[in-house]
């Protein structure tokens, strides 16, 4: 049934409503940009804070972060579904490699913070400092009881991260010298996992970024017997004396433009490295 023309006026006046109330809406979601960011689970904290200003100051940008490790942080840069690749190791040059396949460009990577890489003590463990050798032997397997060490005679119990982890990376190539880490020691998915299990075992030790010691202590590490040992400062660090600091990194497939280059640019200012400082982490510049 056909109907009459006052009917008809009436709903294509009704369908003009609802296009204009919807229209500034879809407007506002088409200029809506998104960025994404996945990786390094050491930089979770600081990537989720840095996301959380910026979004604050820059409402019409939305920043999402995940952590699995920096090496899935990379495969996820290599496969094109995520823009920025948070690592706590610098990339491999077979990785380099693969983004050249795909994307004809070997990466940018962006230095962004600066981190201690701490060994974790439970409060009631009498030791207060190790070597970097007494550390590559508890790892390897070889030092297994604390008496050894100065403490009491009681078994390590040994905690580090999967080998998909930057810091897993950095502990084994810089600490252990490239060796394989002993089956005894206990893989767990995170830093906060670790200085978790550290908190419940007197006798655990653990590696992690300096900004997740909460409710345990810093081990002081020497570059071997005769040295001193130092603690994970900001000083420490800068300095060179606290033998295992290394770089934060962020990395992109190509050179930023447009809203990722802002938000990296936001990052490397002096609001966005005052976040570094507030996380726990030290600032580059």
């Amino acid at each position: 049934m056909a109907l009459n023309p006052k009917n008809k006026g009436l709903e294509m006046k009704k369908i003009l409503l609802v296009l204009s109330l919807l229209l500034p809406i879809s407007m506002f979601a088409a200029d809506k940009t998104n960025l994404t960011v996945k990786g390094s689970d050491t930089m979770v904290i600081l990537a989720q804070r840095w996301a959380e200003i910026y979004m604050t100051a820059r409402p019409d940008v939305t920043v999402s972060v995940t952590g699995g490790g920096s090496g899935v942080g990379i495969a996820a840069l290599q496969n094109g579904t995520t823009d920025i690749a948070n690592s706590s190791r610098p990339m491999k040059s077979s990785e380099r490699e693969k983004l050249k396949q795909r994307y004809n460009s070997l990466g940018v990577e962006v230095k962004v913070a600066k981190d201690g890489l701490s060994v974790y003590l439970n409060d009631a463990n009498p030791v207060q400092e190790l070597s970097l050798d007494q550390l590559k032997g508890i790892y390897t397997g070889m030092i297994t009881n604390w008496k050894a060490l100065g403490g009491k005679d009681e078994k390590i119990i040994v905690y580090g991260r999967e080998n998909s982890s930057g810091t897993y990376v950095y502990f084994k190539d810089n600490v252990l010298g490239g060796e394989d880490f002993a089956p005894l020691v206990q893989t767990l998915p995170g830093t906060a996992a670790v200085v978790n299990a550290v908190t419940k075992d007197v006798n655990g030790i653990g590696y992690g970024g300096a900004a997740y010691a909460k409710g345990i202590k810093y081990c002081l590490v020497k570059k071997d017997a005769k040295s001193t040992a130092y603690e994970p400062t900001e000083a420490n660090v800068k300095s060179g004396d606290y033998p295992i600091s290394r770089y934060l990194y962020m990395y992109l497939r190509a050179r930023p433009t447009g809203e990722l280059q802002k938000y990296v640019d936001w990052i490397l200012s002096p609001e966005g490295q005052a976040v570094v400082a507030k996380v726990g982490y030290f600032p580059v510049r």
